[in-house]
C-alpha cells in the first residue's frame, strides 16, 4: 500500500501535470518562485475564485481591493515588521518615505474599517479580498505552486463585538465545511493552535489569549469537529483553527485557517459605538478558506490527478469529427454548446479518430463528442468519457441537459 501511494504521488505531481495539461509555468527570466498562469490554468483558478466569491456574498461578505505596496510604518504598527523581516522583501524609498511589498492583507482591511465610525448595529462587518502578497522564500524552499514568492490569499476579515465572536466563528466553520465538501475534499481534521507557554514571540495579554482560545474551542465543540489542541501553532497575534485535508493518496495538506485577534484592533485603536453610546474595541477574525490560490490549485491537481470534476475542467468537451466532411457539423455543435456556457474545443487536426480520443483523454477532458455521418443524420453526438466509457449516440439536446445537470450540481460523476 505504501509503495502504491508513492507511485500515485509521483504520477499526481502537480509540477509535471501542470506542464502536461498546460496550466502554468515558471521562467528564470521572470524569477524563481513566480508562477505564470497559462490560459487553462487561469480558467481553473478563476472557476475556483468565482465559486468562493459567490458563496461569500451569499454569506454576507463585502468585496474590497487593496494595493500591493504600503508604507513600512503600517507594518511596524501591526507588528509584522520587523517580526517577519527575514521573510519580507527589502523596503524601498518613495519620496523620502519607506514602502514595501505587502506580506499580508489584514492591515489594509483594518484601514478600510477605520475609515468610518461604526455602530454596534453595523457589526459584524465582513471584508473579503483575493489579495496578492509577497514573501521572500529561500531558493531551496521553493516547490512548484506549494511554496512560491508571490501568491494570492482568499483573505477575509470579520470585525465583530465580543458577544458575536463565537457565533461568527461557528459561521466561518460552516462556510469552510460547505466549500471543502463542495470540492470533494471530505476527509479532513481540525487543529486548534494555541501559544507555546515557553515562547516570547506572542503579543497581547494573557486574558485576551485565554478568551480567544476558549471561543475557538467552544465553536469547535458546537460543530462537533474532530480536533486536537496543539501548542505553538498559534499566530503571533492570536490562536487559530486550521483544517488539514487528506487527499486521494492520504497525504495531509493544511488549507483553511481561522484566527481570533484581539491585538491588531488594539494596536490600530479600532472602535465602534456600543449600545451604551460608549466607544468599544471590536474583535477581528482572520480567515482564509483556500489558504493561497497557488497552493490550493496544487492540491486540486494532485487530489484529482488533473482529472477535475466537469464544472472545474478548463476544457469540458472536445468535438472530434471522423472526417473533414464532418468538421462543419462539429463546429456548429461546438457553437451551440458555447451558447449554453460550456468550454468547448474542436479537434480539427489531421489524424485518426483513435489518436484524437487518446489525446483528449491524456488532457483529462471530461467528454469527447465524436461526430460522423450517422450523428449528423440524427442530430446527435457519440459520447465518450475520459474514463474510457462509451455512452453511444445521444441527441444533442439530451447531452446538453445531461451536462448542464452534472455541471450545475458540481457532480464528480460524468454520466
Amino acid at each position: 500500500d505504501y509503495l502504491h501511494r508513492l507511485e500515485e504521488a509521483r504520477k499526481r505531481d502537480h509540477r509535471l501535470l501542470g506542464q502536461e495539461l498546460g496550466l502554468f509555468t515558471f521562467n528564470q527570466t521572470v524569477g524563481k518562485g513566480l508562477p505564470l498562469w497559462k490560459p487553462k490554468g487561469a480558467i481553473l483558478r478563476d472557476l475556483l475564485e468565482r465559486f468562493l466569491r459567490e458563496v461569500q456574498i451569499d454569506h454576507g461578505y463585502q468585496p474590497v481591493l487593496t494595493p500591493h505596496i504600503a508604507r513600512v510604518r503600517m507594518f511596524e504598527i501591526s507588528g509584522h515588521y520587523p517580526y517577519y523581516k527575514d521573510s519580507q522583501y527589502a523596503p524601498f524609498e518613495v519620496e523620502g518615505d519607506l514602502y514595501m511589498l505587502k506580506p499580508m492583507n489584514c492591515p489594509h482591511h483594518i484601514h478600510i474599517y477605520s475609515d468610518e465610525l461604526h455602530s454596534y448595529r453595523d457589526l459584524p462587518i465582513r471584508f473579503a479580498e483575493f489579495g496578492t502578497v509577497y514573501r521572500y522564500e529561500k531558493s531551496g524552499e521553493l516547490h512548484g505552486l506549494t511554496r512560491v514568492r508571490g501568491f494570492t490569499q482568499d483573505d477575509a476579515h470579520i470585525f465583530c463585538t465580543p458577544e458575536q465572536l463565537e457565533d461568527e466563528f461557528v459561521a466561518v466553520i460552516d462556510l469552510v465545511e460547505f466549500i471543502l465538501n463542495g470540492l470533494g475534499l471530505t476527509d479532513y481534521r481540525a487543529r486548534v493552535g494555541i501559544r507555546d507557554p515557553e515562547s516570547d514571540k506572542y503579543v497581547g495579554s494573557d486574558e485576551n489569549w485565554e478568551k480567544a482560545a476558549q471561543a475557538i474551542i467552544n465553536a469547535a465543540h458546537r460543530k462537533n469537529l474532530n480536533f486536537t489542541v496543539e501548542e505553538g501553532e498559534a499566530a503571533f497575534y492570536g490562536p487559530k483553527l486550521d483544517f488539514i485535508i487528506r487527499d486521494a493518496v492520504k497525504r495531509e495538506w493544511q488549507v483553511s485557517t481561522v484566527q481570533v485577534d484581539y491585538n491588531l484592533p488594539q494596536r490600530f485603536q479600532l472602535e465602534y459605538v456600543g449600545e451604551d453610546n460608549e466607544r468599544h474595541q471590536p474583535i477581528m477574525i482572520h480567515r482564509a478558506l483556500y489558504g493561497s490560490m497557488e497552493r490550493f490549485v496544487a492540491l486540486m491537481i494532485e487530489h484529482y490527478a488533473g482529472a477535475f470534476p466537469a464544472w472545474m475542467a478548463p476544457v469540458q468537451m472536445v468535438l472530434i469529427p471522423i472526417a473533414d466532411r464532418h468538421l462543419d457539423y462539429a463546429r456548429d455543435i461546438a457553437s451551440q454548446l458555447r451558447e449554453h456556457g460550456f468550454r468547448v474545443e474542436v479537434d480539427d487536426s489531421q489524424g485518426r479518430v483513435g489518436a484524437k480520443v487518446r489525446q483528449a483523454t491524456t488532457q483529462k477532458v471530461p467528454w469527447m463528442l465524436v461526430v460522423g455521418d450517422r450523428d449528423i443524420a440524427q442530430s446527435a453526438v457519440s459520447v465518450r468519457l475520459r474514463t474510457g466509457e462509451d455512452l453511444g449516440a445521444m441527441h444533442v439536446a439530451d447531452f446538453i441537459t445531461l451536462a448542464k445537470t452534472i455541471v450545475a450540481n458540481k457532480s464528480l460523476a460524468l454520466a
